[in-house]
């Protein structure tokens, strides 16, 4: 007889911050959001037959997330979690970038980020696209 998934997994509850926004009031908060981490055993249970060899050969350690909805913690109103994932490799979650690193990229692609005094300077526009618009024939 073929043993349950669960036969393979140490089960850990956790729970990771997630920043989501309300559609009805715009509003973005921080949420507790529970999840369960399965880690793989290191042996096989005893009684498991060569498909429960097979599979537990290729089984990687992952989270599953419990919350599907939160409650808005200013208006409210219940809504989804918008993700398309609600499991997550462990492989796959450690090189995601944190979230500091994350908006650092974003602001320095968007020019907003403060350039240190070593910088190269970029060149200066020619005159004739500093020209405004009322020269324009």
């Amino acid at each position: 007889m073929a043993l349950d998934e669960r036969a393979f997994f140490n089960e850990k509850p956790e729970t990771r911050p997630g920043r989501f926004t309300c559609p009805k009031c715009r509003r973005a908060n921080d949420y507790s959001i529970r999840w369960v981490r399965r880690l793989k055993k290191d042996r096989l249970p005893p009684g498991a037959n060569d498909a429960d060899r097979a599979k537990f050969a290729k089984l990687r350690d992952y989270i599953l997330r419990l919350d599907d909805e939160v409650v808005c913690r200013t208006c409210g109103k219940k809504f989804e979690i918008p993700s398309q994932q609600s499991m997550v490799f462990l492989d796959q979650l450690a090189g995601l970038p944190n979230d500091d690193e994350l908006d650092r990229e974003i602001a320095e692609a968007s020019g907003e980020t403060d350039k240190p005094a070593d910088a190269p300077k970029k060149p200066d526009l020619p005159a004739r696209f500093r020209q405004n618009s009322s020269n324009w024939k």
